[in-house]
């Protein structure tokens, strides 16, 4: 029998393996964790991650040929494959601060296996990790290995957060680099056969490492550099009167271009974008391409750029001040259907009003309190070391009250921000919102989600991202 072992429980290695156990069921895997509260969650009714389709997945295969330990060299030394699917946060010190991937927890991944290992050993790096990551990796097995073979693949992850289980069932493709090598080449089979369980051999690209490695960084680069564009965009709609929901669909009809990616929003989030092009610009930088990188460097700057646009529209609307104020939040999670908050832009969006004094009531149908209140008090990139290594119990933020339903955030609220796109944001009761609301009263849509028209009927000064202003902003300034 063939054993997987993958090391890191999160979003990426728990579904990863959860799919891949119900799709082989000759194959043993074992998701290891050294976080004792996560394993015991995916061990439990309910699971450490949201996602939907996850929980039946899991349940059919747990305890047969899915299993999740925190017995993490057993496994290993006993597996024929290691993914390694650990934290590469961004460096917050030393070379690289605040652009370069941090691979400690990678590197001690990595001296852990050679360490345990006796026998033969595929190792596959499943975190986005920068290119060249796989030369180290290679360097640190080969030099502890006892005469024990390891061959590094690099197969990047692809999923999209809320659909990852549709993602997993049936991928655009899937990607696996190996050495250009009979050793290399054995390797890219023995993972290809895995995966060939299910997906199409005609969808399973086979590359390089630096390909691979590379591919993963690029195409967040340019799904980012997409949602940057109409973004942008969305700024030049409001000055203009246009409508950027018509400009992107006509923009999308264009089958070179097509319609993916093209929604204007508050600004993107989740723990890949930000984190990715960074790492890109950093790889830019040190092979001396600093027009390279520069470019890439914009696409974050325009995401920033909209976060703030945000945030001031909300304050220069409601006579320049929210202090004192109570604004409802509706969404704290970067997207509808998962509760993950890395790099939300809900985070930036309530510093923002926090720091004008304002008081925020929070409602989000998958995000508890214990999170946001970590979220508003972490520092920038904290969030992506490991939980035992984060800042153990932040102090919550007394200006911060997290509710049950969008109806107790927006009771005597003087302002409504939607941040996040769920689908019962769509349908909630505006008129019985508005009768609880301090008049006047404001919603900012930073989804596009609502039916402007219909709120303004109902009494509402409406903002929406990109659409044209309502009369009450006309003149109001868009950046401070």
């Amino acid at each position: 029998m063939v054993k997987i072992c993958c090391i890191g429980a999160g979003y990426v290695g728990g579904p990863t393996m959860a799919v891949i156990a119900l799709k082989c069921p000759e194959i043993e895997v074992a998701v290891v964790d050294i976080s004792v509260s996560r394993i015991t969650a995916w061990n439990s009714d309910a699971l450490p991650i949201y996602e939907p389709g996850l929980d039946e997945v899991v349940k059919k295969c747990r305890g047969k040929n899915l299993f999740f330990s925190t017995d993490v060299e057993k496994h290993v030394s006993e597996a024929d494959i290691v993914f390694v699917s650990v934290n590469t946060p961004t460096k917050t010190q030393g070379l690289g601060a605040g652009k370069a991937a941090d691979l400690t927890y990678w590197e001690s991944a990595a001296r852990m296996i050679a360490d345990v290992s006796k026998s033969n050993k595929i190792v596959v790096e499943k975190s986005t990790v920068p290119v060249k990551t796989a030369e180290a990796i290679e360097k640190i097995l080969n030099h502890n290995s006892k005469g024990i073979d390891f061959q590094i693949l690099s197969n990047p992850e692809f999923l999209a957060e809320g659909t990852a289980i549709q993602d997993l069932f049936n991928p655009d493709r899937v990607l696996i680099g190996g050495r250009e090598t009979p050793g290399g080449q054995k390797a890219i089979e023995a993972l290809r056969d895995v995966y060939a369980h299910w997906v199409p051999v005609d969808r399973i690209i086979c590359t390089n490492l630096w390909s691979a490695e590379l591919s993963k960084l690029a195409a967040n680069a340019f799904l980012a550099q997409r949602i940057s564009s109409v973004n942008a965009m969305s700024a030049l709609c409001e000055a203009t009167g246009a409508d950027v929901s018509q400009v992107s669909h006509a923009v999308g009809k264009d089958t070179r271009i097509g319609p993916k990616f093209l929604n204007s929003s508050v600004g993107f989030g989740g723990s890949c974008f930000q984190k990715d092009i960074l790492n890109l610009v950093y790889i830019c930088e040190c092979n001396g391409l600093p027009e390279v990188a520069n470019y890439w460097k914009q696409v974050i700057k325009i995401n920033d750029y909209q976060k703030t646009r945000f945030v001031n529209r909300i304050v220069s609307s409601m006579f320049n001040t929210v202090s004192g104020k109570k604004i409802a939040i509706l969404g704290f999670a970067f997207k509808k259907d998962t509760g993950d908050t890395r790099e939300t832009p809900a985070i930036d969006v309530c510093k923002g009003l926090l720091g004008d004094k304002a008081l925020l009531s929070i409602y989000d149908p998958q995000v508890n309190e214990e999170q946001i209140q970590r979220d508003l008090a972490m520092n920038k990139f904290d969030w992506d070391h490991p939980v035992h290594l984060q800042p153990m119990s932040p102090t919550s933020i007394k200006q911060v009250n997290v509710v049950w339903d969008a109806y107790a955030a927006t009771k005597d609220a003087h302002g409504v921000c939607i941040l996040t796109e769920w689908d019962e944001f769509k349908t909630l009761d505006y008129q019985r919102i508005y009768d609880n609301m301090r008049k006047p009263a404001f919603i900012f849509d930073g989804r596009n989600v609502v039916d402007e028209a219909k709120l303004r009927a109902i009494g509402f000064i409406v903002y929406s991202i990109g659409k044209p202003l309502d009369q009450w902003l006309k003149d109001m300034p868009a950046v401070a």
